[in-house]
């Protein structure tokens, strides 16, 4: 047996060393790369693509297709199906630029509500607050204080199409007041949205190398919406329109010991940026309308949501090889002993072109009766070697409720070897 589960990590662990190895190349200014620039994909309101709880936090921000709990309404809805207990919630808290400031944060809670076998439900709200921030006049004389936020409210229903297969939908209202009631000239407003997800999940019991194991796989395409306006300009901006695709694979060792080994792939459904032109003093030349000239690539801000998204796979101005550093791969691994305690790792990978995020994760979870206590940790690495989560501590709190009654069984349970 011990040779087998040896056999069984290779894999996943050259997987982790490629992975390590291609970052570690990644060491290079975008200079190097191809003739590659910085050209980041922009949007509004980018806290909606901030993980939330600290489970997946802690291996790499992977959560497609890992076991279903209480925070599954943030990566994939349709898992609800195969949530063990008939309800739970979750409450998760997310420090943001901590070594900046002490009241910028993310909180975020969620729930669910098994209807029968079949269906489940779920609700959610995250909340994110931008601090305290004190305006001035040109003399330094105090104008008042402001605290600009955003939140987002979603409701889920997911459906079992099979005993293997569920799919999910959701609809997101999302709130975003970075200026509007302060600013003196009106000029501005809060940006509301209102967006759609629709999430896939497949979850089947087999063997591997001979030991009780378990593959899911999940397909997520998430907050499908209106443009966001922030003044009465007319100018508008993308909400963070996504796809995720993700599987998991869980052996159980024995009795006590089980692990499971994931991987998510990532990719941001909004238009790239061109590359416009430029004079020899590196400013942008604008046309006699006062448009700025594009060289390659195209003009966002022409484009429909459904142009956007569809348009996403191919508009990069440097072409396919651009659209391949678009996608960002994460891994993680979680281990489980006596479902009491978790240890957990991960890595994620986004080319330095953009935006350079690289970093290591790691974390733990205990779980006693009802609830599930989970930390996580973020170290930065690559060529930037800064992330807002650097050096921070995120925790999550799960209670299964229905644990208070009789657990309802479910498929996506991990069979325990005897």
């Amino acid at each position: 047996m011990r040779f087998r589960f040896r056999s069984f990590l290779l894999a996943p662990c050259l997987g982790l060393a490629f992975l390590v190895a291609f970052a570690a190349n990644g060491q290079i200014t975008p200079q190097q790369l191809g003739g590659g620039t910085l050209n980041t994909i922009t949007s509004a309101v980018p806290f909606l693509m901030i993980s939330p709880d600290a489970r997946s936090g802690a291996m790499g921000d992977v959560g497609v297709a890992i076991s279903p709990d209480a925070n599954s309404m943030f990566w994939n809805a349709a898992k609800l199906c195969f949530v063990g207990n008939n309800s739970g919630i979750a409450m998760n808290y997310t420090p943001w630029l901590r070594n900046l400031v002490p009241d910028v944060s993310l909180a975020y809670v969620s729930g669910y509500k098994r209807l029968d076998d079949l269906q489940a439900v779920g609700v959610s709200m995250r909340y994110f607050s931008l601090g305290d921030i004190n305006f001035t006049d040109n003399n330094g004389a105090s104008l008042g204080t402001f605290n600009p936020n955003e939140f987002a409210i979603d409701g889920s229903y997911s459906r079992k199409l099979s005993d293997e297969f569920s799919v999910g939908v959701g609809l997101r209202y999302v709130y975003s007041n970075l200026a509007a009631g302060f600013d003196p000239n009106n000029q501005f407003k809060a940006g509301k949205a209102v967006a759609g997800d629709l999430s896939f999940y497949y979850n089947r019991p087999s063997r591997i190398f001979g030991q009780e194991s378990n593959i899911a796989a999940g397909l997520v395409i998430s907050n499908m919406g209106n443009k966001m306006a922030y003044s009465e300009s007319g100018q508008t901006s993308f909400i963070p329109a996504n796809m995720r695709l993700g599987t998991t694979i869980t052996t159980v060792i024995d009795r006590y010991n089980k692990v499971s080994f994931s991987l998510d792939i990532n990719k941001l459904l909004v238009p790239t940026n061109p590359v416009y032109k430029r004079d020899s003093l590196n400013r942008i030349r604008f046309d006699d309308n006062g448009s700025p000239i594009i060289e390659r690539g195209s003009d966002p801000n022409q484009k429909s949501v459904i142009e956007g998204m569809l348009g996403s796979f191919n508009d990069a101005p440097d072409g396919f090889k651009e659209e391949l550093r678009e996608i960002n791969p994460s891994i993680g691994v979680e281990y489980l002993y006596n479902q009491v305690f978790a240890l957990r790792g991960g890595y994620m990978y986004e080319h330095p072109t953009k935006g350079g995020r690289q970093y290591f994760t790691a974390g733990m979870g205990l779980q006693y009766n009802v609830f599930n206590l989970n930390f996580s940790y973020l170290l930065p690495v690559g060529q930037l070697q800064t992330n807002p989560l650097a050096n921070t501590l995120r925790f999550s709190l799960i209670f299964d409720l229905g644990s208070l009654g009789k657990s309802t069984a479910s498929d996506g349970e991990m069979p325990v070897a005897e």
